[in-house]
This record gives C-alpha cells, sequence and structure tokens, in this order.
C-alpha cells in the first residue's frame, strides 16, 4: 500500500521537476530558442503565401520553387524596408522630444491655470522636480539600445526564416529516407500536412486581420497628421497578436505621441476614440467572422499562456504565446493519444 501510494506522488514529483527544468531551458535559452520558434511561425506565413501566390492569374503556371524565391525575395524586401523605417522614425523622434516635453509642460501649464494651481508655489517647484530627473538623452539612448538588440534579433529571425524556407523544398526526400516503410510514410505525410494547413491558416487569418487593423489605424492617424503613422500603423499590427493587452498598448503610444505633438488633449482624444473604434471593428466583428475555428483556445489558457511566456521572454514572448499555443493545440488534436488535452484547451471542445 504505501508503494502504491508513493509512485503517483513521485510522478507528480518528477512532473514538476520536469517541467522546472524546461522553464529553466527556456528563459536561459531565450537568445537561441526566440529567434528560432519566430523563423518557424514565419516560415508557416510564407508557406501560405507562396501556396496562394499559385491562386493568383498568372502566376498559377510557375514552378513551386519560383513562387517560394518571389515570396522570399518580398520578405526580405519588406524586412530591409521596415528595419530602414524603424531607425528613421527613431532618429526623427529623439530630434523632436525637446519640443514634445515643450509642449506637454505647456498643456500642463494651461491645465493647472484653470484648476487654480499655476499661482502656487508647489506648482514650479514640481516642474522642477520632474525636469531634473527626465534625461531626455538618457532615455533617448536607452532606446536607442533596445531597437539595436531588437534589430539583432530581427535578423537572425529574417536569417533562419531564409534558410527553412529554402530547404523546405527537399522535405520530401527527406520524409521518404527516414520512414522507409510506405504506410509509415503515408501516415507521417498525412499528419504533417493535416497540422501544417491548419497552422498555416490560422497564422495567415491573424496576419491578414492584423494587417487590416495597421492599414485602418494608418488612416485615422494620417488623417489627424500624427506623427510617424507608418511606424505606429506597424507596430499596432504586431501587438495585435496579443489579445486583450496588445491592442490596448498598441493605441496608447499614437495617443500620447498625439499628445506630446500637439499639446492639445482634443486632438489626443479624437485620436483615442478612432483608433479605438478600428480595434473594436476589427475585433469583435471582421476577426471573429474570418478566423471562425482557427482560433478556439480556452480565455483561460489564453490569459495563462500570455503570463508564461511573457515571464520567460518578455514582451516577444507576449506576441508569441498565442500563436505557439494554437499550434500547440492543432498539433495535439492531430494525434489521437493527445486529442482530450486539445478538447480540454480550446473554447468549446471542438477541435
Amino acid at each position: 500500500m504505501k508503494t502504491a501510494t508513493r509512485l503517483p506522488l513521485l510522478a507528480t514529483l518528477e512532473g514538476v521537476l520536469l517541467a522546472i527544468a524546461i522553464g529553466w531551458l527556456l528563459w536561459v535559452g531565450q537568445a537561441i530558442l526566440l529567434p528560432i520558434i519566430a523563423a518557424i511561425i514565419t516560415l508557416y506565413i510564407l508557406s501560405a503565401a507562396a501556396g496562394g501566390l499559385g491562386r493568383v492569374p498568372g502566376f498559377g503556371w510557375t514552378p513551386g520553387w519560383l513562387r517560394r524565391v518571389i515570396v522570399l525575395l518580398l520578405f526580405l524586401g519588406g524586412a530591409v524596408a521596415l528595419s530602414a523605417m524603424v531607425t528613421s522614425n527613431v532618429t526623427q523622434a529623439v530630434s523632436s522630444l525637446p519640443v514634445y516635453a515643450e509642449n506637454i509642460e505647456a498643456l500642463v501649464a494651461r491645465t493647472a491655470g484653470r484648476l487654480g494651481f499655476a499661482e502656487e508655489p508647489a506648482w514650479e517647484s514640481l516642474r522642477v522636480f520632474v525636469a531634473e530627473r527626465i534625461n531626455i538623452g538618457v532615455l533617448a539612448g536607452q532606446l536607442l539600445g533596445v531597437l539595436s538588440s531588437l534589430g539583432g534579433q530581427v535578423l537572425l529571425v529574417v536569417l533562419y526564416a531564409a534558410f527553412l524556407f529554402v530547404e523546405r523544398g527537399a522535405f520530401e526526400r527527406k520524409l521518404t529516407l527516414a520512414f522507409g516503410d510506405s504506410e509509415r510514410r503515408d501516415r507521417a505525410r498525412a499528419f504533417l500536412e493535416a497540422a501544417n494547413e491548419r497552422i498555416g491558416n490560422y497564422l495567415v487569418v491573424k496576419t491578414v486581420v492584423n494587417i487590416m487593423l495597421g492599414v485602418i489605424s494608418l488612416a485615422v492617424m494620417l488623417l489627424l497628421g500624427i506623427d510617424f503613422a507608418v511606424f505606429w500603423a506597424v507596430l499596432i499590427a504586431l501587438l495585435n497578436y496579443i489579445p486583450y493587452i496588445g491592442s490596448l498598448v498598441g493605441v496608447a503610444f499614437p495617443v500620447l505621441l498625439a499628445l506630446a505633438q500637439f499639446g492639445s488633449l482634443g486632438i489626443a482624444l479624437v485620436a483615442l476614440i478612432g483608433l479605438t473604434i478600428a480595434q473594436q471593428v476589427i475585433g469583435s466583428v471582421v476577426e471573429p467572422r474570418m478566423m471562425s475555428k482557427t482560433f478556439n483556445l480556452s480565455t483561460f489558457v489564453v490569459l495563462l499562456s500570455l503570463s508564461f511566456w511573457a515571464s520567460i521572454w518578455g514582451l516577444a514572448g507576449a506576441i508569441l504565446a498565442v500563436p505557439m499555443t494554437s499550434i500547440l493545440v492543432i498539433v495535439l488534436a492531430e494525434i489521437e493519444a493527445t486529442r482530450p488535452v486539445a478538447v480540454m484547451l480550446s473554447a468549446d471542445g471542438r477541435v
């Protein structure tokens, strides 16, 4: 009886220790694992784009390798253009920081005057206190350092994704060599095709939805004349991969910039309303219709995955959390033995 009682306890202890070890390895290996996982997710999007290109009039006759080359070149060109845009916008933003600081100070002074605080000695003391402790030069240097590190990570992702994309054409031959038995090979191929199709569909649909949100947000910001509108639109589209929290953060940045740029609560409020409406239309109307069954995760599982991956890999982990969890559920659903786990992780049990 004692042995029978100890066995479940021992298995539980081993499971806990294994989970701790995996979490520690993920945290320690962030610099290596993060670009690889991001590259694999990018690979699915590129592969689906190459397949979709074959359905475009004029490209149906092109061989698969040529479509992959075209998509890869477009991806590399987009990555280079995005990098150049970010660098240019950051440089302009750093040079504009003193103007933004003056606008904010003038706005606060006007607001304090309307509330009757401008004549109080405490107001001037507070203004001097804040000005002495906010060093624009230091903040700009820290921002450039973060962007430099991020640029290195993005470069690794681009390189990994490019090489994986090129080598994907040889996967069929490798599968044949790995599984000599034709029955096992066909079974493995069927599983991979089903999983890859569902994963690719989810990532492509989510990416298209985010692009739509970015375009609408760009139109709103251009109408209001907000600086660096293209950069903020790209950031909003990227942060929309993070459910619930990402949309709020994505709206906050351009609204705060509008406040600093114009020194006007009215324009900032209009920007907030316009961008929030765009978020609600895309998130509540367009995305549910397009995602259909491709996104079927329990809300609790989504929040848990966000907390886990954000605590290990920070912002990058939060962005990749839902795509990685969705991929995991799709793979578990395709394996008969682990299908019950996928059902428990889903929102309504339909996987």
